[in-house]
């Protein structure tokens, strides 16, 4: 016959609820922190200017442009806008960026990626302004965060710092492990949190699908980061009970989002990334972020 005090157990196992972590609460706070900002630049005669740069007809990127041309309207930004045909040349995308480079009204460019087959997306970034790269991830940006310089941040990084800090997620001296390398996530998180900030200052291991017993790692750690960019790679055995959990890494099938973290890891994170919501809004709130700040840095 099973104890009491042993039901209460089994039961209170099998409705173990991770803390979740939505990113629209911590996005919000970041864009209520910019609106003085942006008030203090348009009383000074400098309204702040996002420019966006879409090439072809890719319906989820006209959407996030829409997206971001719309709260851009919103936070009081001008945001001029260029879009070419699917069939544009290299040089259309480049006369494109050189006229965004040199408008006294942009202080910020996005160039959409992805981009057809026939535009070189690197080439066109290193033709960008690198204090008008408002997605940090320029080769002069991404040098400035290895040396700990000031310049723009790559968003989805920023976010999952600013993400942590909002919710008091302890970071400086735990351990984290980010499971992917990309250029765009693993490799400047890593940068980003190994520095010397409140918000940061952790000992910081990258492991990846080349290493054959990631699992090790991410049992390690205090704070996982899935970031590979492979669908369900994370699994509840890949975890110790407690941990901090953030879901980087996605890939679309059509319009289905398919994300690194397995639903079922809520079963053993004691925080977690909600599947849908979780570091998507804090992208948007740092690239807004990246944008003030060029716009304070041009004023200046």
């Amino acid at each position: 016959m099973t104890a009491p005090h042993e039901d209460a157990v089994s039961s209170e196992n099998t409705q173990h609820q991770a803390r979740l972590l939505p990113g629209k609460p911590v996005a919000d706070a970041v864009f209520a922190e910019l609106a003085p900002r942006i008030e203090a630049l348009v009383a000074a005669g400098h309204r702040p200017g996002l420019g966006t740069i879409l090439v072809g007809e890719d319906s989820a990127s006209a959407g996030y442009i829409r997206m971001k041309m719309d709260r851009a309207a919103e936070l009081g930004f001008t945001s001029p806008h260029v879009h070419l045909p699917q069939s544009a040349t290299q040089a259309d995308v480049l006369a494109a960026i050189t006229d965004m480079n040199d408008a006294d009204d942009v202080d910020a460019v996005l160039l959409q990626h992805p981009t057809p087959p026939q535009i070189d997306f690197d080439a066109a970034l290193l033709a960008l302004d690198p204090d008008k790269d408002v997605d940090g991830l320029h080769p002069v940006n991404m040098g400035r965060l290895a040396l700990g310089m000031p310049g723009p941040v790559p968003c989805t990084p920023a976010g999952i710092e600013t993400l942590l800090a909002h919710y008091e997620i302890p970071v400086a001296g735990r351990e984290v492990c980010i499971l992917g390398r990309g250029t765009t996530l693993g490799r400047p998180l890593a940068l980003l949190l190994s520095q010397k900030r409140d918000t940061a200052n952790a000992a910081v291991t990258v492991v990846h699908t080349g290493v054959p017993d990631w699992p090790a790692y991410t049992r390690r750690a205090e704070i996982v980061i899935a970031a590979a960019g492979v669908p369900g790679i994370l699994q509840p055995e890949h975890l110790t009970p407690g941990v901090t959990v953030v879901g980087g890494g996605v890939r679309y099938e059509g319009r289905k989002l398919l994300p690194d973290v397995d639903e079922s890891c809520e079963q053993v994170a004691g925080a977690i990334t909600p599947r849908v919501g979780g570091v998507g809004p804090t992208t948007i709130a740092m690239l807004f972020r990246n944008a003030v700040e060029a716009a304070e840095r041009r004023r200046a």
